[in-house]
């Protein structure tokens, strides 16, 4: 059985990301998947430069690593490129991410900027279609907006996917998530705050949402 691990919102917690990694190789034993991680690695939590050192050193051999960008990630690519942008980026958990780097704008690598800027917006696979925030159902994959993908909010209780697709996503923190629907899972828990985060696992080869979850936690951040 192939499986498809799926990582929600980091937000800066590189202890949860570790013990994430770490927990879907315990689970896994010999047999290699894919781990799906869909974006928001910076701001608000401790360790934004730990969560891209991490990332950027990959997976083992034989697995596969899918990095999404979330809303996050690409204010803090705008604010580093475009001074202007700072504050506001400042404004939503920046200052932590930039603490990270000792404070510097300067200080940031520009492997960790370039990074983030070539992320992938969006993964699909046979039955799955993977994002930040979410798809708009009434338009084709391929012509989706960026705004859309990595900033869609859906409505209370919408429970459609795409199509038959089922889709996988976090943005909209809920901490006594995940939140189960039949066409979508949204898998952010605002991890960040309450030191709780639930790892999707997904078979391959069947359709709709996950089989199972890895919950990795630790004492809440008082964030």
């Amino acid at each position: 059985m192939s499986l498809t691990y799926v990582i929600p919102d980091i937000h800066g917690c590189s202890d949860l990301l570790s013990e994430a990694l770490a927990e879907i190789k315990l689970r896994s034993g010999s047999d290699a998947g894919a781990i799906v991680t869909i974006g928001d690695y910076v701001d608000k939590g401790p360790d934004s430069k730990g969560v891209i050192d991490r990332l950027l050193a990959g997976v083992d051999a034989g697995w596969k690593l899918v990095t999404l960008k979330g809303n996050h990630d690409d204010m803090m690519v705008a604010a580093l490129r475009d001074p202007s942008k700072m504050a506001a980026w400042m404004g939503k958990g920046g200052d932590a991410a930039l603490a990270s780097y000792g404070g510097d704008p300067a200080a940031v690598p520009p492997a960790h900027i370039d990074w983030l800027d070539r992320l992938q917006l969006m993964h699909v696979d046979a039955h799955r279609v993977y994002v930040h925030a979410g798809v708009d159902p009434g338009i084709p994959l391929g012509q989706q907006r960026e705004v859309t993908l990595l900033c869609k909010r859906y409505p209370t209780e919408f429970s459609d996917g795409f199509g038959a697709l089922h889709v996988v996503h976090g943005h909209d923190n809920h901490p006594d998530g995940p939140l189960l629907y039949k066409g979508r899972t949204n898998l952010d828990t605002l991890a960040w705050r309450t030191g709780r985060m639930m790892v999707g696992v997904f078979d391959d080869d069947r359709p709709g949402g996950p089989i199972d979850f890895i919950e990795v936690k630790r004492s809440p951040a008082g964030r």
